[in-house]
């Protein structure tokens, strides 16, 4: 199946999650697109990106992990005081990838029915997109989810614990979007959150959005 072709689904149609789901925020790559420094330690309205990015899923979640690796004390910093806890991937300089590692092994240690995998460089996420990937995972049909705004997929995404197996294989910075884009049991979830396609690779998209 091709991204074009992928169910868009509407949350509406689901009950309240119950599942027992975790989210991973990924904070650890180096972020070489950026030319000022760290990205996710930028401010916006006076908050760090990094800060902001994992607000929706505090609101909504109990469990939450953070995988650091490059400048992770000053990441660590910028969360600091927050219900949260930390692992670090030491081979952040291998791509994305890693960091989806880490989080497996947290989930399977921690039991979750399924990881909710957020950015650190998405700020401006709604909560609510995170209650209706939440709400959709309670439905059979699709294990594999991933936000979209107008059709078009953004993140967070959520994999259910069958494709833990998946995640673990998958090597480079390519992250999850081929077991998205490949895979029978992924859909989209409408969000009507523009937010969810908004994330800061470079300086000129932070002085746009900030």
């Amino acid at each position: 199946m091709s991204h074009d072709e992928l169910p868009v689904l509407d949350p509406a149609n689901y009950d309240a999650a119950s599942d027992e789901a975790g989210c991973v925020l990924l904070a650890a790559g180096l972020g070489t697109r950026f030319a000022e420094g760290n990205k996710l330690l930028h401010e916006i309205d006076g908050v760090p990106i990094v800060r902001r990015a994992i607000q929706p899923f505090l609101a909504v979640l109990d469990d939450i992990v953070v995988v650091v690796g490059h400048d992770a004390p000053a990441v660590r910093a910028a969360l600091d005081g927050l219900d949260v806890t930390f692992v670090v991937n030491e081979e952040y300089d291998r791509g994305q990838s890693t960091s989806l590692h880490c989080g497996v092994v947290v989930a399977r240690n921690r039991g979750w029915d399924a990881i909710l995998f957020g950015l650190g460089d998405m700020p401006f996420v709604d909560t609510e997109s995170v209650q209706r990937l939440l709400r959709v995972h309670t439905g059979p049909a699709y294990t594999i989810l991933a936000a979209a705004y107008e059709g078009t997929r953004g993140n967070p995404t959520l994999f259910d614990a069958a494709h833990y197996d998946a995640l673990s294989a998958i090597e480079g910075d390519h992250g999850g979007r081929r077991l998205i884009t490949e895979s029978d049991a992924a859909a989209l979830v409408e969000t009507n959150d523009p937010g969810v396609l908004r994330d800061i690779d470079t300086v000129s998209e932070f002085e746009r959005y900030r």
